[in-house]
C-alpha cells in the first residue's frame, strides 16, 4: 500500500464519527480507501468521507481524533486530486469533508473550502459536503454555501451546560448557535446537524426541546443523531455506551416531527416517567392513546398517524378513495399498499352513513 493510500484510508476511516445518513454503513473499497454507502445523500450511492486534518486541539471528551499525534492531513490540491481520480474512475460519488482542527480554525475552514473551489474549477459536478467548523467566519461560511451542496456544523449537546460536561473549548453560543444562524441565512434548506447521544447525560426531554428551537429558529434539514460509543483513552471510556436503539427511536422521533406534522407537546406524551422515550416506535405509542381512524373519511393530518401511513400512502388513499371507498384490510393492502398488519387496530372501514368496523389484527 502506497503512502497515499495509507493515509487515505486512515482519513477515511478518522471521519467515520460525523453522519450524513441515518444508519449508514461503512464499506472498504478495494484495498485503500474507506467509503461510506449513503444511499440517501441526494441520490450520492458512495460517499467518500475523509478528514483534511487527522489531528485536533480541541479538547472534546468523546472524540478520538483529539488522541491521534501523528500528523496526518491533506492538501487542498491534494486531496482534490485524489477524490477527481477515484469519482473519474466511478469508484466513488460523492465527497463529505470535514477536518481536526489543528491549531487555527481559520487555516483549516480556508482549506476546507479552498478544496471544495479545486474540485468545481477542474469539473466536479457531483454531490459534496463541506463540515463547517465552530467560530468559522461568516466569509468561511459564505463561500462554503456557494461551492457545496450542503453545509452542517455540530451541535453536539442540547445545550451550553451540557456541552462544557464534555467539551470545554468550544463557546456553544458564540462558536456553534451564532454560526449556525449563520449557515441557515447562507444555505437555508440545505444544511444539517448532529447531536451526540448520552455523551453529555441529557435526558430525551432536553433533546425534544433543542429539536424544537432547532425547527423554529434555523431549520436545518434534517438532524443526525450518534450514540456515544466510549473510546480507550478519552475521558469518557469509562462512561457506558448508549444503546444504538435509542439513536434509531430519535430517527423516528425526529421524522415524525419534521414530516408528519406531530407537535413537540403531542411527542412529550411519549416519554417515560425520566424524560426518556421508550423502545418502542413513538409513533406506536402515540397512536395507542388515539381512537381507531376511518380510512375512508379521515383527512390527511389524521391519515398520517396511524403506523404504516407514511405521506406516500397518505396521499395515494386520498386518491383512491374518491374512485371508490375501501372495504376491508385486503383492499387497502391491493389498492394502496398498506400492510394490515402494521396499520391493524388503528383503522375502521365503511362511509358516513354505515357501520364502521374496526380492522381485526
Amino acid at each position: 500500500m502506497s503512502t497515499l493510500e495509507q493515509k487515505l484510508t486512515r482519513l477515511t476511516a478518522a471521519g467515520r464519527f460525523d453522519l450524513c445518513s441515518p444508519g449508514e454503513g461503512i464499506r472498504l473499497l478495494s484495498a485503500a480507501p474507506v467509503i461510506n454507502y449513503n444511499r440517501r445523500a441526494g441520490g450520492c450511492g458512495r460517499m467518500l468521507k475523509v478528514l483534511l486534518h487527522g489531528t485536533c486541539a480541541y479538547d472534546c471528551a468523546y472524540c478520538a481524533v483529539r488522541l491521534q499525534r501523528e500528523q496526518l492531513r491533506f492538501t487542498p490540491e491534494e486531496l482534490a486530486r485524489t477524490f477527481l481520480g477515484l469519482w473519474q474512475e466511478g469508484l466513488v460519488g460523492g465527497l463529505f469533508l470535514s477536518s481536526g482542527i489543528a491549531g487555527d480554525v481559520d487555516s483549516v475552514m480556508h482549506e476546507i473550502v479552498e478544496t471544495g473551489e479545486i474540485l468545481r474549477r477542474q469539473g466536479y459536478d457531483g454531490y459534496l459536503h463541506l463540515k463547517i467548523l465552530p467560530g468559522a467566519t461568516r466569509a468561511d461560511i459564505h463561500d462554503a454555501a456557494r461551492v457545496a451542496d450542503r453545509i452542517s456544523i455540530n451541535l453536539e449537546a442540547t445545550s451550553a451546560d451540557r456541552l462544557g460536561c464534555i467539551a470545554g473549548v468550544k463557546d456553544y453560543r458564540q462558536d456553534i448557535l451564532k454560526r449556525q444562524a449563520w449557515i441557515a441565512e447562507e444555505k437555508p434548506g440545505g444544511h444539517t446537524t448532529q447531536i451526540v447521544l448520552g455523551a453529555a447525560g441529557e435526558t430525551d426531554a432536553e433533546i425534544l426541546s433543542c429539536l424544537a428551537d432547532q425547527y423554529r429558529r434555523v431549520r436545518p434539514s434534517r438532524v443526525y443523531f450518534s450514540a456515544f460509543h466510549a473510546l480507550p483513552g478519552t475521558p469518557l471510556a469509562s462512561r457506558p455506551n448508549t444503546p444504538v436503539w435509542r439513536a434509531r427511536r430519535w430517527y423516528q422521533a425526529d421524522s415524525l416531527l419534521r414530516e408528519y406534522g406531530v407537535t413537540p407537546d403531542e411527542l412529550r406524551t411519549v416519554l417515560d416517567d425520566g424524560d426518556y422515550l421508550p423502545n418502542r416506535d413513538p409513533k406506536e405509542v402515540l397512536a395507542d392513546g388515539s381512537s381507531p381512524v376511518n380510512v375512508n373519511l379521515a383527512s390527511r393530518r389524521d391519515l398520517l398517524r396511524v403506523p404504516g401511513i407514511g405521506p406516500k400512502r397518505a396521499d395515494r388513499i386520498l386518491l383512491l378513495r374518491k374512485e371508490k371507498p375501501f372495504t376491508g384490510p385486503a383492499d387497502l393492502a391491493a389498492r394502496a399498499g398498506v400492510p394490515g398488519k402494521a396499520a391493524g387496530c388503528y383503522l375502521t372501514f365503511g362511509g358516513r352513513d354505515s357501520v364502521q368496523m374496526r380492522l381485526a389484527l
